[in-house]
């Protein structure tokens, strides 16, 4: 039973016509760097085995509402595979309920992180898939400009089942050394998502971008000229729920807490933004879960 999709082009004979008269379709967004599996922990850092229960635990928690989408970066393919096993506990037996999109950033197949997008297939018709390299020559593998490792883009164009609405969804992990990278690599984002068609009823970017709302990337994601906007700074501040710091460190290296998790949202799309938070990465216990936290957004599709 294929649990990982590395690549998916139109295949299904769905009706691609939304209904004009449907409902509000209300969707959750969930992004986490979940910090890849090393076997050398920095201080106040556990391996993996320990935090991957805590963080499996979170991730089901907050991903109740059928129509949730999960991307995360920084995932080794094992980390993956661990993730799948807890959302679907009785898969040999049974359908799935969770499925991935992605590929190791080293190979275009299992090596090297992942910056993967689960989904619900029961919920969610996958229409088609792929991915590509931040860098000019984007169909191979291999670093771009001054960045310090390769970096990686996953997007996936989905239909709703029940009402027939498309939403693509791009899941990326930007470069923490090079700043040409992360702006450049923007600039591609941008011109991919420009080239997206109008029947797509959402277009949703989530990610960790290394750049903090002072950084050229940053202001570049979110400038009048655009199609993008940061979904947290939509939602009336009533409204967000948790912290503003989306990166802790564990406590003790690379200390310096930012802003610099987002999820992003075409601004053409009409969507009303319902809910915006920055999730606990600690507990009693104090355990980091990972040297991010996640950030999660409830939108309505209208």
């Amino acid at each position: 039973m294929t649990l990982i999709q590395r690549n998916h082009e139109d295949d299904d004979p769905i009706d691609r016509s939304a209904d004009a008269n449907a409902p509000a379709l209300n969707i959750r967004v969930i992004t986490h760097n979940i910090r890849y599996a090393t076997k050398s922990p920095f201080k106040g850092e556990e391996l993996w085995s320990i935090r991957r229960p805590r963080l499996c635990a979170q991730i089901k928690f907050n991903s109740v509402l059928p129509e949730s989408f999960i991307c995360l970066q920084e995932v080794l393919h094992q980390q993956l595979l661990d993730i799948l096993a807890s959302l679907n506990p009785t898969s040999e037996m049974h359908q799935p309920e969770w499925k991935a999109i992605g590929v190791g950033r080293d190979d275009g197949k299992e090596a090297g992180e992942y910056s993967p997008i689960l989904y619900r297939p029961d919920i969610w018709q996958l229409v088609g898939s792929s991915h590509r390299w931040l860098r000019p020559d984007y169909t191979s593998p291999g670093k771009g400009w001054d960045a310090s490792s390769i970096r990686i883009i996953t997007y996936a164009r989905f239909q709703h089942k029940s009402s027939g609405r498309l939403v693509l969804l791009w899941n990326t992990h930007l470069d923490n050394n090079g700043a040409v990278a992360r702006l450049e690599s923007v600039k591609l984002i941008l011109g991919w998502i420009r080239q997206v068609s109008d029947d797509v009823s959402s277009v949703i970017l989530t990610g960790d971008f290394n750049s903090p709302p002072t950084d050229d990337a940053y202001s570049l994601m979110i400038a009048s000229e655009s199609p993008m906007e940061d979904v947290a700074s939509q939602v009336p501040e009533s409204e967000r729920y948790g912290n503003e710091i989306t990166y802790t460190s564990f406590g003790h290296v690379d200390n310096s807490p930012a802003r610099i998790d987002f999820i992003f949202a075409r601004k053409s799309d009409g969507l009303k933004y319902n809910h915006f938070g920055v999730l606990a990465n600690r507990f009693d216990d104090a355990v980091y879960i990972s040297d991010h936290r996640a950030c999660v957004a409830d939108v309505s599709i209208l």
